[in-house]
């Protein structure tokens, strides 16, 4: 078993952790701030930010602004820099909304500088894995690809089947067997698991994915249920919870490391 008081050779993304509006879109804004905090993954701070890694990489901004999850010129409606929020609503005022030039400003001055540091640290040998950060409702909501389900404690993707297998999507972003090694690791700690469904994975392991494998390394998604730290209400994180979730993910990365030759 590797040391357990070594970081662990991991880079960390967490594209959905800030409710930070940039001063240039506040003012475009239709949404209130409670509307605009309801975007952020729920948790995904107090849980893999105290992770040891090597680099870790919260949003400078919301996801509102620019998802740096989407692909830089995505300049569509549910693009780089979506039209509506995950509830449907107008995320800018229809009188001010940002025309095409503006949205590629916001790419150039916002998505591209996140990357361009992200990308230097995977270049990194010593880095291993990708695992780039997210949480999810308990229950698919009405508008996901799972509504009414019940959802595993924690999700993983890789662009894959319910196997972790190739489906047609482009190139994997981690072997199938090295997602289920990761899988077992968290089912050792008490966590159910579930590959690849409700959601696959998204451009950041697809960025990053196939150039990673390619050196021996991977990138892996994981979504985590939110249900396991959070009230019903998803209003607020339970520190105790999100700290004993985070040290049972921490176990579950050193385990899965050990094992992975």
């Amino acid at each position: 078993m590797p040391n357990p008081a070594a970081p662990l050779p991991l880079v960390v993304s967490l594209p959905h952790s800030s409710a930070q509006v940039p001063p240039a879109a506040a003012a475009r804004l239709a949404l209130s701030p409670l509307e605009v905090e309801q975007s952020v993954d729920l948790g995904s701070t107090e849980v893999f930010g105290p992770l040891p890694v090597r680099h870790m990489f919260p949003a400078p901004q919301t996801r509102l602004v620019v998802d740096l999850n989407r692909a830089p010129d995505d300049l569509g409606p549910k693009g780089v820099v979506a039209a509506k929020d995950y509830a449907g609503r107008w995320v800018f005022s229809q009188q001010a909304a940002p025309e095409p030039g503006l949205k590629r400003q916001w790419v150039e001055g916002l998505w591209r500088p996140w990357h361009r540091r992200l990308a230097e640290a995977l270049d990194d040998p010593a880095v291993r894995l990708l695992l780039d950060g997210h949480s999810l409702d308990g229950v698919g909501p009405a508008e996901a690809p799972d509504p009414g389900a019940k959802r595993a404690d924690v999700v993983l993707s890789n662009r894959g089947d319910q196997q972790g297998q190739a489906a047609g999507r482009g190139d994997l972003t981690c072997p199938p067997e090295v997602l289920r090694l990761l899988g077992q690791a968290l089912e050792e700690q008490g966590l159910s698991v579930a590959y690849n469904t409700p959601y696959v994975g998204g451009h950041i392991i697809v960025r990053y994915g196939p150039s990673l494998m390619a050196r021996g390394a991977a990138a892996v998604q994981m979504e985590l249920n939110k249900d396991l730290y959070a009230d019903p209400g998803y209003s607020r994180v339970y520190s105790e919870r999100a700290a004993e979730l985070s040290l049972r993910l921490e176990r579950a990365l050193r385990l899965f490391l050990s094992r992975w030759r």
